[in-house]
């Protein structure tokens, strides 16, 4: 039995320092020094031997087991070791190879022309004020003097919901809600989206932005209105552009104007771009109706005040020369790259 012993210490031993993982050095303890191992198989004929031989033979084999044992911790050693520098040399980075370059995007166009826009009448002194796009007909109609089956109700084809609550026409509804909370003096814009039942082509869509201003104090004339907006202009597209104010009709203003650019590619002698006509129609506005301010509860006998509307859309066309709407709207990047 005695050569039993030195004969599993050196197969054990062996086994162990040539064992390649954890997984094989765990298998080899099993074989060795579990229950049904060879050691253990040893000892259990330990009962055939006599008095004196049991102390003696039980002294080697827990020799045995110990060696073995201490074979088994330093080969686990080893092996962590050994799988720690492999993790490492696989996983190393070299911090000299140049970074992948990340591509960063850019504001959309209409984004920058109302960035632009915002910066340009805050410098004038007003202030964004922002509103409800599901709103009431009062709101969107009525109270811009605008009642049911009036006339100026057909040309804005409009989404209702329900018969009082629709998707805004025109942030007009922004005004109204403003004057109702402020007393005068006021000086805001209201930008965002509007809603209109118009068919998609190259100069319509059902969805749009706009941004309205509106102004109330005392004494406020049309020649406000006209240095407001032509300082505007001259922001925008630069002094050398030349504008005008042909009178119109809104129900919500009066007196009432369209204001047209002069035609930036044929400066007013007529073209392709413009139709023939020398000039480009960009915005409307007006004086605010007596009737308007009465129904936000403010005295026109004391105060009056001046409103325009403009396309968001229509002024990035006529900066960027895009002409078709649709391009804004279909995120191609190819087309939005340009900007």
């Amino acid at each position: 039995m005695k050569e039993q012993l030195e004969n599993i210490k050196e197969l054990a031993i062996g086994d162990f320092l040539n064992a390649k993982t954890q997984q094989d050095v765990e298998t080899l303890r099993i074989k060795y020094l579990g229950k049904k191992g060879a050691l253990t198989a040893i000892l259990k004929q330990m009962g055939s031997l006599s008095a004196e031989e049991r102390p003696k033979f039980g002294q080697l084999a827990n020799e045995v087991r110990d060696l073995i044992s201490g074979t088994i911790e330093k080969r686990i050693t080893e092996l962590k070791k050994e799988e720690l520098q492999q993790k490492l040399g696989s996983e190393k980075i070299d911090v000299t190879i140049p970074g992948k370059r990340h591509h960063l995007g850019h504001k959309h166009p209409l984004s920058k022309i109302l960035d632009e826009v915002i910066d340009i009448f805050i410098g004038q002194g007003f202030k964004v004020v922002n509103g409800p796009e599901v709103e009431t007909d009062y709101y969107n109609f009525e109270a811009l003097n605008m009642p049911k089956e009036h006339p100026a109700r057909d040309t804005q084809d409009t989404f209702y919901i329900d018969e009082n609550t629709l998707l805004r026409t025109q942030t007009s509804s922004v005004q109204i809600r403003t004057m109702e909370k402020e007393a005068p003096p006021i000086r805001i814009i209201s930008p965002g989206k509007v809603y209109r039942m118009d068919e998609v082509d190259a100069t319509h869509s059902p969805v749009f932005n706009q941004v309205e201003g509106l102004v109330v104090d005392k004494g406020i004339t049309f020649s406000d209105l006209k240095g407001t907006l032509e300082s505007f202009i001259a922001a925008l597209y630069g002094k050398e552009a030349v504008v005008r104010f042909r009178p119109h009709h809104f129900p919500y203003t009066e007196p009432s104007a369209e204001l047209d650019i002069q035609c930036f590619s044929c400066h007013g002698k007529g073209c392709r771009i413009c139709k023939g006509e020398g000039w480009i129609e960009l915005l409307g506005c007006g004086m605010v109706h007596p009737k308007v301010l009465e129904n936000c509860n403010i005295d026109p006998e004391i105060y009056s005040g001046f409103a325009f509307g403009v396309g968001l859309e229509r002024i990035a066309m006529r900066r960027y020369k895009i002409d078709d709407m649709r391009l804004l709207y279909e995120n191609d990047m190819r087309f939005l790259k340009q900007f």
